[in-house]
């Protein structure tokens, strides 16, 4: 016995070793998931952090957004940088807690309009207080925003067509639970010719999420306690919104993917051992989608066949 136990010991030293030294190899060692974050000029990202960190909305638990924005710092640093270039009048929908807001007022030439997109008090307009530290200073200053309250899958958007330049719909088209292309629809509505779409929104498709199926886990968001709209009720990938924004009559003008907290991938399952397999989708794997996508061609008038199913034939193409 004593012979096979140290036979057995030994083959399992071996594994264990083979094991550890895969989960050792972080993610970012093997696919491009951390792009350069784009910074505003001469601002260091710790600067950056801090001028975000400040941000507390009225009524809102101070600790809960100090840990929102610790989480997903990233995030908002990679939307404002598809928009730092960009002039005119601007939308934001979902604005809430204005992480974004705040980056794109302080830093941008962009005359923004807020709004949140799945209120109950829908047609009416709030105004909330929002305090913060003047950036590279300890003073304190306060600003109102106004944002309007619609539905954006069932409401027509109160605003007139071709108003803006830019409008942002960033973590909004995983929530929506009926009609992507309504919304989306009306975007192209209130959007000028020639006129930029940023979105953002989880990659069903990230590292994290092809460990968790490798290792037998499952993907889907659970349920939340924010209703129905407080889950991802339905996640897409690169592809998908390339085809989805390409019908809808936009050119792709920038898309990557990034990770913006902690990947967790080797907790599920030790990447190093698949990431051969990967490695043609490389630039696809990141937790967050980051689009740029301008209104040049008309849309097409029925719904995608790739998104929608159990319609009548001639509402699909």
């Amino acid at each position: 016995m004593t012979r096979y136990s140290n036979a057995f010991s030994k083959l399992f030293d071996r594994f264990s070793r083979k094991a550890q030294k895969s989960l050792d190899i972080k993610p970012h060692e093997l696919f491009p998931l951390n792009p350069e974050l784009p910074l505003p000029t001469g601002i260091s990202e710790s600067e950056l952090f801090d001028f975000l960190k400040s941000v507390l909305v009225e009524d809102a638990p101070p600790q809960e957004m100090a840990d929102y924005c610790q989480y997903d710092f990233r995030r908002f640093v990679y939307t404002y940088g598809l928009a730092r270039d960009l002039i005119g009048k601007g939308l934001e929908l979902g604005s809430n807690p204005y992480f974004t807001t705040m980056l794109l007022k302080e830093f941008t030439q962009i005359d923004l309009s807020l709004a949140n997109y799945f209120n109950s008090e829908l047609g009416s307009t709030v105004e909330q207080g929002v305090s913060y530290q003047k950036l590279g200073s300890k003073e304190n200053l306060s600003i109102k925003l106004k944002s309007s309250q619609f539905n954006v899958e069932k409401e027509e958007f109160p605003f007139q067509d071709e108003e803006f330049d830019v409008v942002f719909f960033c973590e909004i088209i995983e929530h929506l639970l009926i009609n992507p292309i309504a919304a989306l629809k009306e975007i192209k509505r209130i959007l000028k010719s020639g006129g930029a779409l940023i979105l953002t929104t989880p990659n069903v498709s990230r590292l994290e999420n092809v460990a968790k199926m490798i290792a037998g886990g499952n993907i889907y968001d659970p349920y939340s306690g924010y209703g129905p709209y407080g889950r991802h009720n339905r996640e897409y990938n690169k592809h998908e919104l390339y085809l989805l924004l390409t019908y809808l009559g936009f050119d792709i003008d920038a898309m990557f993917t990034a990770d913006v907290h902690l990947n967790n991938a080797n907790g599920y399952a030790p990447i190093a051992d698949f990431s051969a397999l990967l490695k043609k989708r490389e630039q696809d794997l990141g937790q967050y989608i980051f689009v740029r996508a301008l209104n040049v061609r008309e849309a097409g008038h029925k719904k995608p066949a790739f998104l929608y199913r159990s319609y009548p034939a001639d509402e699909l193409e």
